[in-house]
């Protein structure tokens, strides 16, 4: 089987990316991930309210679009013609 030229350009380009990505991934890993994260007593709070809001989110749009399309006047059924 005979590879193009460019076909084992691309190959090569995707291997050396991968090995690259990896180097990083496992030097990433190697730092001590606590140290980079400031938890005080406000970080409970600060998930507590986003999650409340995505939790919320859906009734606030309900209750707008109910009130939008509640207080619209009905339009006349078109007649009826046989």
């Amino acid at each position: 089987m005979k590879l193009s030229i460019n076909k084992l350009l691309a190959r090569c380009l995707i291997l050396a990316l991968g090995v690259f990505g990896f180097s990083l991934s496992t030097t990433a890993l190697a730092v001590d991930s606590y140290r980079y994260a400031h938890v005080t007593i406000e970080t409970p709070w600060m998930i507590f309210l986003f999650l409340l809001v995505i939790v919320l989110m859906p009734f606030i749009v309900m209750a707008i679009l109910y009130w939008r399309y509640a207080f619209q006047k009905e339009k006349p059924e078109a007649p009826d013609v046989e």
